[in-house]
């Protein structure tokens, strides 16, 4: 992939371009969050995102924008975060429509790894002899960034997968009892509700789902969708009269269970709107498996919410890409209070995963860490 070293304002105009792009963000997937700017002499002619699923993309979007401002944008420069399309999807190829407008230079903040695309976009531009750069830098890891969950879906067939868990300050996550309502405090809880309407699914195992009889839906914050609803619950055992199934029909809610799970059960589920993915094998075998799963049903990105049996089997499976963790000024203390991850865990320290990268920002009372322990 050529790279090249940009100037101030190409940084400044791809930083737009992202900034745009996460206007789309909770509402295009399976597709990318992707953002541009056509810019000519310093001036902003048109500015897009792609919106909505099924919407035009943020090329063709920007393109009409300076259309319809009167602009002349024959001889600009584009900046788009990702590397224009070539094939034809939902909409037409963006390539095609660039090189259309006349636009004489495109900067290309990442690259698609997707089998339709890989190259092809700026290859076609190339081709119609339009200059195709890559930014570096900063802004070429923000872009990579931006559309993490595609890009691992592109890659593995597989979700991102981010744990989201509360902890007090001495690590745990519930009493000894169970009782963890509510160790972080309302702006947390606010933001989860943010997080959960921006991702394909929400996940928890069948013992959180029946202690907790959670809707595991986005409540208060404005969402246009609500996540799919995903339980581990390898015998079945989702109780028919609980919240989750009662609302099957209003978002959708999928029981990952086991090749043993009582026929009897399966049914119950499947007659109540509740669709059961049975997954084989056992351990990490199953959770590869019933990601992938997820994965075929055009599931880019899961977070994964309660306790830490369901949650240590995903780290000792190392399926984990990120752990977004809410900190509490609160000590619980006691050996048998819940930790944040079951499982077997490492044995010795240098056998630990090690993040790749660590932010801390206060939400209300609490800490947030966000970790990336993967990059796609």
């Amino acid at each position: 992939m050529q790279v090249d070293v940009a100037t101030d304002s190409d940084r400044r105009y791809m930083r737009r371009a992202i900034e745009l792009a996460e206007r789309g963000r909770g509402r295009v997937s399976p597709n990318p969050l992707v953002g541009a700017v056509i810019v000519a002499d310093a001036e902003v002619l048109g500015q897009g995102w792609h919106a909505r699923l099924g919407d035009l993309h943020a090329e063709a979007a920007a393109i009409a924008d300076a259309r319809e401002r009167g602009a002349e944008i024959a001889g600009a420069t584009m900046y788009v975060t990702l590397e224009p399309c070539a094939h034809q999807g939902r909409q037409p190829p963006c390539a095609d429509a660039i090189a259309a407008a006349g636009i004489e230079r495109v900067v290309i903040g990442t690259d698609d790894p997707s089998e339709r695309a890989n190259g092809r976009g700026p290859g076609v531009l190339r081709d119609e002899g339009i200059s195709v750069e890559f930014i570096d830098g900063a802004e070429a890891t923000a872009a990579r960034l931006l559309i993490q969950p595609f890009r691992k879906h592109a890659r593995t067939g597989k979700p991102l997968l981010t744990l989201k868990s509360a902890v007090t300050l001495d690590g745990r996550t519930a009493t000894s009892s169970g009782d963890s309502k509510w160790i972080s405090g309302d702006a947390s809880r606010e933001l989860v509700h943010r997080w959960r309407a921006a991702v394909d699914a929400v996940a928890v195992g069948i013992g959180t789902a029946i202690a907790d009889d959670a809707l595991l839906t986005a409540r208060g914050v404005g969402a246009e969708r609500q996540p799919k609803r995903v339980v581990f619950d390898s015998g079945a055992r989702l109780p028919l009269d609980g919240r989750l199934v009662a609302t099957a029909t209003e978002a959708p809610v999928l029981v990952i269970a086991g090749q043993d799970a009582p026929r009897s059960r399966v049914d119950g589920l499947t007659n109540a709107g509740v669709e059961v993915i049975i997954c084989g094998g056992e351990g990490s075998e199953r959770l590869a498996a019933a990601l992938s799963e997820l994965g075929r049903r055009e599931v880019t990105s899961v977070l994964l919410e309660g306790g830490p049996t369901l949650a240590g089997a995903f780290a000792d499976a190392g399926e984990i890409d990120e752990v977004r963790l809410f900190v509490a000024p609160k000590l619980l203390g006691g050996v048998e209070a819940r930790p944040l991850l079951g499982g077997i865990g490492a044995g010795r320290l240098a056998e630990a995963q090690t993040a790749l990268s660590m932010v801390a920002e206060p939400c209300g009372e609490d800490l947030l860490i966000r970790a990336r322990l993967r990059e796609w």
